[in-house]
């Protein structure tokens, strides 16, 4: 069903790009074998208005056929943390944790808040969000960054605007998979156990070693009282160590992630800036500004997010024409 939906709009577009062609040919064969003059004039007018169409058909067709990034349907952590500007910048971390969730409630996503560490502001110094749905990644993606805002904070008595930032960075949710285990990848030992146990595990060798050849993870097993018992233990073991290893892997590739998405809370490296006395919001990235600042911190960010996408398929398809 998903990938239905995925592919379904670039089918219609296929279909009514056929048709236009068809439509085409039909006024260009006319044109080219009636004699009929006012039928001729007829088929003149049709196919100015259908070449007309033509272009923007085929450049909203590339648009659909530049390859979407595996992970934009994945879901994501959003993780704000105040940065340069003391309770201001907490506070506009709220701000920013409020205009998200008015987005993602008007997308029909959920999310729940993971946790959280109020400040005596009012506002946060780090919130983190879980948030789920269709396409959720591929939307939020390019949040990512330093947010700065200018404007007379509430604890600011002589009216002077203050520059406050806080940090977004929108992480995807990896699924953690069952490690699966190559048996030839494997290579066993046996030994004889040590230790109490008895006659029985001095004369046999029961014992075994197990070594993962890929990882160079080893595991022995002397525990059971047969060499077929300790091998299923030593492999319960191993897929254990192996999780665990997948695990410590995942969280770097998150920790990784983060350090990539978000440079620093100084106010410098913004990606974005929110201009109260001026009711002006600006992408840096795109050189993109809207003056409906309110109507943005209430969660209307699908301008922003159009402006980026579109800048982003742009460049991606120029590189696609390139190569």
């Amino acid at each position: 069903n998903k990938d239905y939906k995925n592919l379904e709009p670039l089918a219609i577009a296929h279909a009514e790009y056929k048709l236009l062609l068809d439509n085409i040919k039909e006024c260009r064969d006319i044109l080219e074998v009636s004699e009929d003059q006012e039928f001729r004039e007829m088929a003149k007018i049709e196919l100015g208005g259908l070449l007309e169409k033509q272009d923007p058909m085929e450049e909203a067709i590339k648009q659909l056929l530049i390859p979407k990034d595996p992970e934009d349907e994945k879901d994501v952590t959003i993780e704000i943390r105040s940065g340069t500007g003391g309770d201001e910048a907490a506070i506009f971390a709220g701000d920013l944790l409020r205009m998200y969730e008015r987005f993602i409630d008007k997308m029909g996503w959920k999310r729940e808040i993971i946790s959280e560490n109020a400040s005596e502001s009012g506002g946060y110094g780090k919130v983190f969000m879980q948030v789920t749905g269709n396409n959720v990644y591929g939307m939020l993606k390019y949040e990512s960054g330093t947010h700065r805002v200018q404007r007379i904070p509430r604890t600011e008595s002589q009216g002077r605007v203050h520059t406050s930032a806080a940090t977004v960075a929108v992480m995807p949710i990896f699924e953690m998979q069952d490690v699966s285990i190559n048996t030839a990848d494997l290579e066993w030992d046996t030994f004889r156990a040590s230790g109490a146990g008895g006659q029985h595990v001095n004369k046999t060798e029961s014992a075994v070693r197990v070594t993962h050849v890929p990882s160079g993870v080893v595991v022995e097993c002397q525990e059971g009282r047969s060499q077929h018992r300790n091998r299923e233990i030593a492999l319960q073991k191993l897929y254990a160590r192996l999780y665990e290893i997948q695990q410590e892997e995942h969280q770097t590739t998150i920790s990784d992630l983060r350090k990539t998405l978000v440079v620093s809370g100084d106010r410098s490296s913004k990606i974005r800036t929110y201009n109260y006395p001026q009711n002006r919001v600006t992408d840096h990235r795109i050189n993109y500004t809207s003056y409906h600042l309110k109507d943005v911190m209430e969660g209307n960010l699908d301008e922003f997010i159009e402006a980026i996408q579109t800048t982003y398929n742009a460049e991606r398809m120029k590189e696609t024409e390139e190569i």
